[in-house]
C-alpha cells in the first residue's frame, strides 16, 4: 500500500544526494510539494495518491493507507498512527482522512478523472474513477500551495465576496461559524489559550507530542512524518538535546503570547462542526475544510489550525481539538 513516506523513499534524488548547495531536506520538500506531470493513458494512480498525501492531517501523522484497485483507490485508516492522548475518539484521524479524500477527488478532476466516493465499513473510503474533461482549476493548482501558516498575520479583513466563496466551498452538510468581531475573537482566544495551557500541563500530552516532533532535518528525512521544528520557526537540534530544550522553549506563557498574537493579527476564525460524532461525519468535516482551505489559498489567504478546547469526560481537563 503506497503512503507518502514510501513515495518519498522511492525518490532517486534522495539517494543521489543534492547539488547546487541545496540541502537534502530542502530538495525533498521541493520535489514533494508539487503536482507531477502525467505521461501515458489510464488512471494516474500514483500521481493521485501523491496529491492526496499533501492533505492536512493532525501532527503530520499521515494516518492513512492507500490500496490500488483497477480504476479505484481505497483510503483506509491507519490506527497504528493514531494519537490517543490528544485524539482519544480518533476525531482527528477521520478528519484527516476526509482531507485526503477531498484532495484526491480534486486532483482527479484536475487530471481528467472524476471520482465517486463510497464509505466502507471501518471508516475507509473507496473512490472509483471514470474519465472526464480535465479541470486544472484554481483549487487543483492550490493543492501543493496549501499550508498551515503558524505566524502573525497582516490584520487585513477578508472582503465579503471572498467570505461568501468560502461559505459556498464548505457546502450545506457541515456547519461553519465565523468569529470576526474583535470582542468575539478575544473570547475565543481565551478559550484556545486555556485549552492549550491544559495540554502543556498534561505529561501524557507532552510525551505524545514529543514523539511526533522531528528535531532536525536528518530525523525529518529519516522518518518522513511528524512536526519538523524548523517549519514552525523553532530551533533544530539532535533529538537528545531537543527533548531537553523543549520544556524551556514551549512554555505556558510563551505559547499563550504566541496564540494571542496570531489571533489578534488575523482577520478572524472559522469553526467547522459536523452533524454527528461519527467517522462519516468527521470525514465530511475534513472534506469541507479542504475545500475551504484550497479556496482560501487560491484567494491568496493564509490560515492555520488552532486548538479548540473541548471538555473531556469526568473530571478530565479540556483536550485540544482542531478547530474544524
Amino acid at each position: 500500500m503506497p503512503t507518502r513516506r514510501a513515495l518519498i523513499a522511492a525518490m532517486p534524488l534522495l539517494v543521489a544526494g543534492c547539488s547546487g548547495g541545496e540541502s537534502p531536506y530542502d530538495r525533498a520538500v521541493r520535489d514533494l510539494w508539487r503536482l507531477p506531470d502525467l505521461g501515458g493513458g489510464g488512471v494516474p494512480m500514483i500521481a493521485l495518491i501523491r496529491a492526496a498525501t499533501l492533505a492536512a492531517n493532525g501532527h503530520n501523522t499521515q494516518p492513512w493507507r492507500f490500496r490500488i484497485e483497477p480504476r479505484a483507490i481505497e483510503i483506509l485508516p491507519d490506527f497504528s498512527r493514531r494519537t490517543p492522548v490528544v485524539d482519544p475518539d480518533d476525531h482527528h484521524l477521520f478528519v484527516s482522512l476526509g482531507c485526503a479524500l477531498e484532495t484526491l477527488l480534486r486532483a482527479g478532476l484536475g487530471y481528467g478523472w472524476a471520482g465517486e466516493p463510497e464509505l466502507l465499513p471501518g471508516g475507509g473510503v473507496r473512490v472509483t474513477f471514470s474519465s472526464a474533461p480535465a479541470r486544472p482549476d484554481a483549487l487543483f493548482q492550490s493543492i501543493p500551495r496549501r499550508a498551515s501558516t503558524r505566524t502573525k498575520y497582516d490584520g487585513r479583513p477578508v472582503d465579503a465576496a471572498t467570505l461568501r466563496r468560502l461559505e459556498a466551498a464548505v457546502g450545506q452538510d457541515v456547519g461553519l461559524r465565523w468569529v470576526l468581531e474583535p470582542d468575539a475573537r478575544a473570547r475565543l482566544t481565551d478559550m484556545i489559550v486555556a485549552g492549550n495551557s491544559a495540554q502543556l500541563a498534561n505529561p501524557a500530552f507532552m510525551r505524545e507530542l514529543t514523539d511526533w516532533i522531528r528535531f532536525d532535518a536528518g530525523e525529518a528525512l529519516a522518518r518522513r512524518d511528524g512536526l519538523f521544528t524548523a517549519a514552525s520557526g523553532n530551533i533544530t537540534a539532535p533529538r537528545w538535546l531537543g527533548e531537553r530544550l523543549l520544556p524551556m522553549v514551549m512554555t505556558k506563557n510563551g505559547e499563550a503570547d504566541r496564540l494571542a498574537g496570531w489571533m489578534r493579527s488575523s482577520a478572524g476564525a472559522a469553526i467547522f462542526t459536523g452533524p454527528a460524532e461519527t467517522p462519516a461525519s468527521w470525514i465530511a468535516v475534513g472534506r469541507a475544510f479542504t475545500r475551504f482551505a484550497l479556496t482560501a489559498t487560491a484567494a491568496g489567504l493564509k490560515l492555520a489550525f488552532l486548538n479548540q478546547p473541548v471538555r473531556g469526560s469526568g473530571d478530565a481537563p479540556p483536550d485540544g481539538r482542531m478547530a474544524v
